[in-house]
C-alpha cells in the first residue's frame, strides 16, 4: 500500500504534549518532516529533539495560537525548512468544564478556551491558507470534539467552541473546494492527554455520560481494585477506557490517504465507554 505521510511537510499546534506530541512523534517516524509549535516551547523542543535523536526531522518553535502573526511565523518556519506545508494540524486546546453556576472562578479560563480553541483554529488555518493556494493543494486537520456534537450540563463554552470548529471547518471546505482538503477529528474522553488539567469543576463531566454515571463510576473503582483488566483491553467488546494512541492513529488515518481523497470527519470510540454524545 502506498504511505502518504512520508515526506509530507506537517504542522502541528499544541504539540509539546497530548494528541500534538503523539501525532508529532508517529508522524515523524513514518516519514513526515514535522514542525512543532507550542506556546511551551520547551516541551515541545523536548520532543523534536527526541524525534531526530530517532532519526526524524522536526523542529520546535514558540507559538502561542491567539496570536496571528505568531501562527503566520510557524507556517513560515515550516515552508522555509522544509519548502512548503503539505498539513496543517490545529489541535491547540483547552477544556474548561465548568457549570455555568462556577462563573466566578471559570469566567477567565471560559474566555480563554474562546480565545484558544475557536480564535486559535481560525488562526491556523488563515496562516495555512495562502501557502497551500499558492501551492495548489493541502489539507487542514482541525480537532474537535464530541462535545461539539449536543449541548450538555457542564460543558456549555467547551462545547460551543468546538462546534465553532465544527462550522469553520465546513466553511472552510467549501470555499477552498479542490485546492486545500479539511478534515475533523473528533476524540471523546480520552484521559492521559493533559486536557483534564484545565477542567474546572470536575463535577461538570456528569454531561459527557449523563444516565452511564453509575457505571463509570462502578468502572473505575473495578480498574482501581483490578477487577477490571478487561476494560482495559482493546480486544475485547467492553473495553472503556480508549488510548490516546487510537486519536493520533485516527489523525494519521485522514492524512494517510490521496490527494484525490479527503475524509470529512472521523470519531473513534472506546466500543464500551459510556459517553453520550
Amino acid at each position: 500500500m502506498n504511505d502518504y505521510i512520508v515526506g509530507k511537510s506537517i504542522v502541528i499546534t499544541g504539540a509539546g504534549g497530548g494528541f500534538g506530541e503523539l501525532v508529532a512523534r508517529k508522524a515523524a517516524a513514518r516519514g513526515a518532516l514535522v514542525t512543532l509549535g507550542d506556546v511551551n516551547i520547551k516541551g515541545a523542543e523536548a520532543v523534536a529533539a527526541q524525534i531526530c535523536e530517532a532519526g526524524g526531522e522536526a523542529l520546535a518553535k514558540q507559538v502561542d495560537v491567539t496570536e496571528l502573526d505568531a501562527v503566520k511565523a510557524l507556517v513560515s518556519t515550516a515552508v522555509n525548512a522544509f519548502g512548503q506545508v503539505d498539513v496543517m494540524i490545529n489541535n491547540a486546546g483547552i477544556m474548561p468544564l465548568a457549570f455555568f453556576s462556577d462563573h466566578e472562578t471559570a469566567h477567565v479560563a471560559w474566555h480563554r478556551a474562546i480565545d484558544v480553541n475557536i480564535k486559535g483554529v481560525l488562526n491556523g488555518m488563515i496562516a495555512a491558507h495562502d501557502p497551500m493556494m499558492e501551492k495548489g493543494r493541502g489539507q487542514i486537520v482541525n480537532i474537535s470534539s464530541i462535545y461539539g456534537n449536543f449541548p450538555v450540563v457542564g460543558a456549555a463554552v467547551y462545547g460551543a467552541t468546538k462546534t465553532a470548529v465544527n462550522f469553520l471547518s465546513e466553511s472552510f471546505r467549501v470555499e477552498t473546494r479542490g485546492k486545500i482538503k479539511v478534515s475533523v477529528v473528533k476524540p471523546t474522553g480520552v484521559p492521559g492527554t493533559g486536557l483534564t488539567g484545565s477542567v474546572i469543576n470536575r463535577a461538570a463531566g456528569v454531561g459527557i455520560v449523563g444516565q452511564n454515571a453509575g457505571d463509570l463510576a462502578e468502572m473505575l473503582l473495578a480498574v482501581e481494585e483490578g477487577r477490571g483488566d478487561y476494560l482495559l483491553d482493546s480486544q475485547g467488546i467492553s473495553y472503556a477506557r480508549l488510548s490516546p494512541d487510537y486519536i493520533a492513529d485516527a489523525i494519521l488515518h485522514v492524512i494517510d490517504q490521496p490527494l484525490g481523497v479527503s475524509i470529512g470527519d472521523i470519531t473513534v470510540r472506546a466500543s464500551g465507554d459510556q459517553f453520550i454524545l
